[in-house]
Order: structure tokens, then C-alpha cells, then sequence
């Protein structure tokens, strides 16, 4: 069964997943406290840190992009996503070049439905959920979606991501 969406959470996550016949649930938080980060998402929409996933945006040397999805509470070992990309180095894409690649604010942003389609890879630990809470591609909204139709949806690999 689809969630019913209002018209304000039609983002351009929200419509590919309805064109795509995929289930979603919608959770909307309230953002007046400036608090985006992964962690007060959590607290804030009652959800597991386990199944709350952040998604970040890394750039390689040459300026290709790349997608990664963990757990709020865990930090992406930069190593590691250079070989899941297969590339030498990695590095962070700077926040303020992040609206113009990928058309997300931060807070905000989904891996699905972004400017184009990067390289997508979500932490192995998701393939342990029945659902994982992503951002739904506003500040305010994210959504739960089952890791395996958030990988068909993205084209995403399951690989390990994290620090530890």
C-alpha cells in the first residue's frame, strides 16, 4: 500500500517511488530548531538510530560523484567508500556545492531523485532491517522504505561503509 501524501510532500523522491509502484511510509519532523542532523531526526521522529540512515555525497579526485547511506550514528570510513567506488581517495563534496549537484539541501537530501544518477552504496548493516528511514528529499520529511527497493530504486550496492 502507498502512503497518502499531501501535495507538500510531493517531492521528487516521493513521485519517482509512486511511478515506480514502490511502498513508502512518510514521517514529517518539525525543523523550527535548526536541528538536521541524523541523530535529532531520530530522536525527533521516534525512530531507531539503527534504521535511520544519513546520505552523503563524496567526491574523487577527478570530480566523479558518488552516494553513500549509514546508520546516523556512524561516521563513513573514507577508505572504504574509495573502494567500494573503486577509486584511489575520496573526500567530502563540499556543502556548498551540494544543491548544485545534486539539486538537495542539506537536511535534505535523498538518493533518490537527485540532478543525476551517481554511484549509489548503502551500508551492509541495512540488509539486517526490514526498513530503513531516508530522507525523503525535503528538510522536515523523510521516509521508510525497505533497503532492498531503496537498492533496486538507486541501483545501489550493500557494502561496508563505516568506521569500527
Amino acid at each position: 500500500m502507498l502512503a497518502k501524501n499531501n501535495q507538500a510532500s510531493k517531492t521528487n523522491a516521493v513521485r519517482i517511488l509512486e511511478r515506480e509502484n514502490i511502498e513508502y511510509t512518510l514521517h514529517e519532523y518539525d525543523i523550527s530548531d535548526g536541528l538536521l542532523d541524523g541523530v535529532s531526526v531520530a530522536e525527533k521522529t521516534g525512530q531507531s538510530l539503527k534504521e535511520v540512515y544519513k546520505t552523503l555525497v563524496a567526491k574523487s579526485s577527478n570530480g566523479e560523484l558518488f552516494v553513500f547511506l549509514i546508520p546516523v550514528s556512524l561516521e563513513l570510513d573514507l577508505k572504504k567508500a574509495a573502494k567500494a567506488a573503486g577509486v584511489k581517495k575520496i573526500e567530502m563534496l563540499p556543502l556548498k556545492e551540494l544543491t548544485k549537484e545534486t539539486g538537495y539541501v542539506r537536511g535534505g537530501c535523498s538518493a533518490i531523485g537527485m540532478k543525476r544518477n551517481y554511484p549509489t552504496f548503502i551500508d551492509q548493516t541495512a540488509s539486517l532491517l526490514d526498513k530503513m528511514i531516508v530522507s525523503a528529499g525535503r528538510p522536515g520529511v523523510q521516509m521508510s522504505i525497505t533497503p532492498t527497493a531503496l537498492a533496486s530504486v538507486t541501483g545501489a550496492a550493500c557494502v561496508d561503509l563505516v568506521k569500527g
